[in-house]
């Protein structure tokens, strides 16, 4: 067992039993107060741990790095020095924050320098996304678009079973969580009409996914087997790909999504690492036909990770609209980095590869507002009495993830955008 993961383990910091955040969890991210210029910091409770602070303190100096590394406006550095480094660090502050342990909390002054409170701080995009790749993972979400655009009884297109599909995007226009959007304008063309019109999209869409990023570089030319491609994910974090269907309709033949997705995504400030994700490995679907040899994997590379959907319109509460699961996912994180380096594609440190929608088996678990509407010839009705067919202007879409396993809740807080009019 990893010996941050131990189930018995509690620490100094009073934590909640429903935070997400407890001592076996302890993700990874870049914050900043009017006090502190942006650092790295890891989650414990309701507060931050200041990183820098402990470096500056010398509590690392038994792990082969620079402590400087923590006083950076980015993860990229930190990560990029290997999976060994990683479970090193995570460790040490396993130690340090565990109830018998006094080199922190011995020392009042050391106690109110190194911890922040999280409503007291702002949290920043974890990683420089160098490189930003949406797969298209989710078989259940795959024919329920297949159902609506194509065929029903011919749902996938041929190749979907046997690659995980994907498309690069676009890395410069994601946000972290907190961030307001506007709504994106775009060319649109209905049915019946002789030529497409210029303006707001009427279709926004969230989409409800994981993500994965990357701590490793690899040679132009070098493959990545799905044996390797764990020692070449950090962690991973809560992402909304951002939609706009109606454009997106207009413009996705022949060359697949552009525009109706470049216009903006959201991305969790917390980044859970695969070790605090050990626990909840879950064996995947079955694959039929079997794939490749290059894609064949070994072991349960699914995780159980609870994903809730709350839509909150500008004046009313938060509700919740969708509730499924990542050990959906058809093609798995291994599967997904080992095709995306199968052509000798380089990978780079702060990669980040999104899962596509993550949907289940039954319309409360579909993780799009394409789905839950049916096209929208289903609305939603909300609390409020009102309908949607689709994201207003001023509603909030919050989402929240969460594993749970012999007692023990690990989180990754929540990816939260208020959408605003087009400019």
């Amino acid at each position: 067992m990893i010996k941050a993961n131990d189930p018995d383990l509690h620490s100094w910091i009073e934590i909640a039993p429903d935070s997400d955040f407890p001592i076996q969890n302890l993700p990874f991210g870049i914050f900043t107060t009017p006090e502190r210029t942006p650092r790295v910091g890891v989650a414990i409770g309701e507060y931050i741990l200041d990183l820098c602070v402990l470096g500056q303190h010398d509590f690392f100096v038994l792990i082969d790095l620079d402590p400087n590394v923590f006083h950076r406006p980015y993860l990229n550095d930190f990560i990029s020095l290997g999976k060994p480094v990683w479970r090193a660090v995570r460790n040490r502050i396993s130690e340090l924050l565990q109830n018998n342990n006094t080199e922190i909390s011995g020392n009042s002054n050391l106690i109110r320098e190194c911890l922040v409170k999280q409503s007291e701080a702002e949290m920043l995009l974890p990683v420089k996304v160098q490189n930003y790749t949406d797969f298209y993972s989710s078989m259940e979400h795959a024919t329920n678009v297949g159902s609506m655009f194509r065929d029903p009884e011919n749902a996938l297109l041929p190749n979907w079973k046997h690659l995980p599909v994907g498309y690069h995007g676009r890395a410069s226009s994601i946000v972290v969580s907190g961030t307001d959007i506007y709504r994106p304008k775009g060319q649109t063309k209905s049915p019946d009409a002789a030529a497409p019109i210029f303006g707001p999209t009427q279709q926004l869409d969230f989409e409800l996914e994981v993500a994965f990023i990357t701590g490793k570089d690899s040679v132009l030319g070098e493959s990545i087997t799905t044996y390797e491609a764990e020692d070449y994910i950090f962690g991973l974090v809560l992402f909304n790909d951002w939609s706009a269907r109606d454009i997106q309709t207009w413009e996705y033949v022949p060359l697949g999504p552009f525009l109706a997705k470049s216009f903006a995504s959201s991305v969790s400030p917390w980044v859970v690492t695969l070790d605090a994700l050990e626990p909840f490995r879950v064996k995947g679907p079955e694959q039929d036909p079997q794939p490749l040899p290059y894609l064949e994997v070994l072991g349960n590379r699914n995780f159980d990770i609870q994903l809730e959907v709350l839509l909150q319109p500008e004046s009313g509460s938060e509700h919740s609209i969708s509730r499924s699961n990542s050990k959906y996912l058809y093609w798995n994180i291994n599967q997904q980095l080992a095709h995306q380096s199968s052509n000798g594609c380089n990978i780079q440190v702060g990669d980040l590869y999104a899962s596509g929608t993550i949907s289940g088996p039954d319309r409360s678990s579909y993780g799009s507002m394409l789905e839950l509407t049916w096209r929208g010839t289903q609305p939603l009705l909300l609390p409020d009495n009102t309908t949607r067919q689709f994201i207003h202007d001023y509603d909030t879409v919050i989402m929240r993830a969460h594993g749970e396993h012999n007692g023990i809740r690990i989180g990754f807080g929540e990816v939260k955008t208020k959408v605003l009019p087009a400019i």
